[in-house]
C-alpha cells in the first residue's frame, strides 16, 4: 500500500518534518484506506432584530457529547509567540497542519469509503476544517476561475458597479459594502447565486433572494465561473454523502433537503462567492485596519473554498466552551480579538471544506459551524468560495439516528424547524442593510412572503403573482 504524505506546514512545498511526526500522519493515512495522505425559525413579517454577539457566545445549547476517541494527531500547535511566515502582519495564532483527503469520483458502501468517511467526520469534530486534494480537471478550472477573477476585479469601479440586481443579492459587492458585527469589511466580492431570469414565476412572484445573476457585459466570465462552480456541485454531493456515512445515517437523510433529485442546482441554494482582498495598506479607509472580513459562521451544509498563495485565513476549532447558533443569535464577531485563532495556511492543489450553520443544526450540534475571519496581507489575495446549500424552500428538522445522540437537545423537542430561506434572508440583510436588493425587499413588504406555505415546500411553485415595482 502506497502512502503518500503532504502537510500544510509550508505551503506549496513538501514540509521537513522529524521522522517520528511523519510516522504518526502515516498511521492517520492508513487509517482512510489510502483516501487520505497526511498533510428555530418561527415565522415573522420583519427581520429578527441583530442580536448582540456576547448573548450569541451564551447562547443555550445543548452539551456537546464526549468527543470521540482522538485520532493520531495531525495539527501543529505551535507557542502563540510564533507566526507563520505568511500569516497577515498584526496577527498571532497557532499554525493548522492538515491532512489531505483524496475524496473518490464515485461514493460507494464499501468498507474503504466507510473508513474515509468516518476519518473526514473525526477531521471535522478535532479542527472544525478539512483539506482535499483537487482533482486535475478541478486545478485547471480552478485556475481559469483565479485569471477570471483578477479579470473582473480590476475592470474600472464603474463597470463593477453596474454588476448589480435589484431582486437578487448575487453580483458585485464593493470594498466596504459588507459589514460584519456592524464593521465594514475590506474584501471585495462577486457573487454567484441562483440565476433566476426576470420572466422566472419566483421573480414575478416577488420571492425575496430570486433574480438574475448581474454578470459584467465583456462575456467569459459567466461561463469560467459556472464551470468551475458546477464541478463544486459535484463534489459538495460527495461530500455530503461521505458526511452521512460518517455519521451513520442512511443515504439522502441529509441530500433530501437539498432537494436537487440528481441535478446540480435543481434544488439546493448553492451560490459561490469570487474575492479579493486588498493588500492591507491599500484600503479605502471604511474598515478596521488589517482585517478582511471579521468573524462569522456560514449559513448552510458545507463551504468548499480555493485560496491563491497569499494567506489570510483563520479558523476556530470546535469547542465545548465555545457555543453558538447562528440561526437563533448572531454569531458574528464571535471571539474575534480573543487568543485560539488557527491560521490556514495556502497549499497548492487543494481545497479546505469547512461546515455550515445547517450541518450544525441537523446534527444537533455534533458537527459544528465553522467560525472564521481573514486578515489583510501585505500583497492582494483571492479567493474563491463555494457553498452547497439546502434548498431556499426547507423547513429542517434535526437528525435522528447514526451516532447523533438524541439526548444532546431535550430542549428542541417542540422545535418547529429552520426554514433556509429565512435564515440566508436574514443573514443578508444583516450584511448588506445599505444595498438596493435589502432596501427594495423591506420597503415592498415580501419579507413576509416567507411565511407563505410554497416558499416552504422543496419544489413548490407560486400560487399568485404579484406586480413588481419599479424602482
Amino acid at each position: 500500500m502506497k502512502i503518500s504524505v503532504r502537510t500544510t506546514g509550508l505551503p506549496l512545498c513538501r514540509a521537513a518534518l522529524p521522522s517520528r511526526a511523519v510516522r504518526t500522519m502515516a498511521t492517520a493515512a492508513v487509517a482512510a484506506a489510502t483516501h487520505v495522505s497526511s498533510g428555530s425559525s418561527s415565522p415573522m413579517s420583519m427581520p429578527p432584530r441583530l442580536f448582540n454577539v456576547r448573548a450569541a457566545q451564551n447562547a443555550r445549547l445543548p452539551a456537546q457529547p464526549a468527543s470521540p476517541p482522538r485520532q493520531p494527531t495531525t495539527t501543529t500547535t505551535t507557542p502563540q509567540s510564533q507566526t507563520h511566515p505568511l500569516m497577515p502582519p498584526g496577527y498571532i495564532a497557532t499554525t493548522a497542519t492538515l491532512p489531505t483527503f483524496t475524496i473518490p469520483s464515485v461514493i460507494l458502501p464499501t468498507p474503504s469509503h466507510h473508513l474515509l468517511a468516518k476519518s473526514i467526520i473525526s477531521a471535522f469534530r478535532r479542527d472544525g476544517i478539512i483539506q482535499i486534494a483537487q482533482s486535475p480537471l478541478q486545478q485547471r478550472l480552478c485556475k481559469e476561475a483565479m485569471a477570471a477573477s483578477k479579470q473582473f476585479f480590476a475592470l474600472p469601479p464603474e463597470k463593477k458597479a453596474a454588476c448589480v440586481d435589484e431582486r437578487s443579492y448575487g453580483g458585485y459587492i464593493a470594498s466596504g459594502e459588507e459589514v460584519t458585527d456592524g464593521i465594514a469589511d475590506y474584501s471585495e466580492i462577486f457573487t454567484i447565486t441562483r440565476d433566476f431570469a426576470k420572466t422566472d414565476s419566483r421573480v414575478k412572484a416577488g420571492w425575496p433572494c430570486h433574480g438574475p445573476v448581474p454578470w459584467p457585459e465583456d462575456g467569459g466570465m459567466r461561463e469560467t465561473m459556472m464551470r468551475y462552480k458546477t464541478e463544486l456541485g459535484e463534489e459538495g454531493k460527495r461530500l455530503v454523502r461521505l458526511v452521512e456515512m460518517g455519521l451513520g445515517l442512511e443515504e439522502g437523510e441529509l441530500g433530501r433537503w437539498i432537494g436537487d433529485d440528481g441535478k446540480q442546482g435543481e434544488g439546493g441554494w448553492h451560490h459561490a462567492r469570487v474575492l479579493r482582498f486588498p493588500p492591507r495598506n491599500k484600503t479605502n479607509g471604511k474598515g478596521k485596519e488589517g482585517r478582511g472580513i471579521g468573524s462569522h459562521t456560514d449559513y448552510g451544509l458545507l463551504v468548499i473554498s480555493a485560496q491563491d498563495e497569499v494567506g489570510g485565513l483563520f479558523i476556530r476549532r470546535p469547542s465545548r466552551e465555545e457555543r453558538f447558533a447562528n440561526w437563533e443569535e448572531s454569531a458574528a464577531g464571535l471571539r474575534e480579538e480573543e487568543e485560539g485563532w488557527v491560521f490556514v495556511p495556502p497549499v497548492g492543489g487543494t481545497h479546505t471544506v469547512i461546515l455550515g450553520d445547517m450541518m450544525q443544526y441537523l446534527t444537533r450540534n455534533y458537527l459544528t459551524a465553522t467560525p472564521h475571519k481573514v486578515g489583510l496581507n501585505t500583497r492582494e489575495r483571492f479567493a474563491f468560495a463555494y457553498f452547497h446549500e439546502p434548498s431556499f424552500q426547507a423547513v429542517l428538522k434535526p437528525l435522528n439516528g447514526g451516532v447523533i445522540p438524541t439526548d444532546l437537545d431535550d430542549s428542541r423537542k417542540n422545535d418547529k424547524g429552520v426554514h433556509y430561506g429565512t435564515h440566508f434572508t436574514n443573514m443578508f440583510i444583516r450584511n448588506y442593510p445599505e444595498r438596493i436588493t435589502t432596501k427594495r425587499l423591506l420597503a415592498e413588504g415580501r419579507y413576509g412572503l416567507l411565511e407563505r406555505p410554497e416558499l416552504r415546500t422543496i419544489g413548490a411553485v407560486p400560487t399568485t403573482t404579484t406586480v413588481e415595482k419599479s424602482v
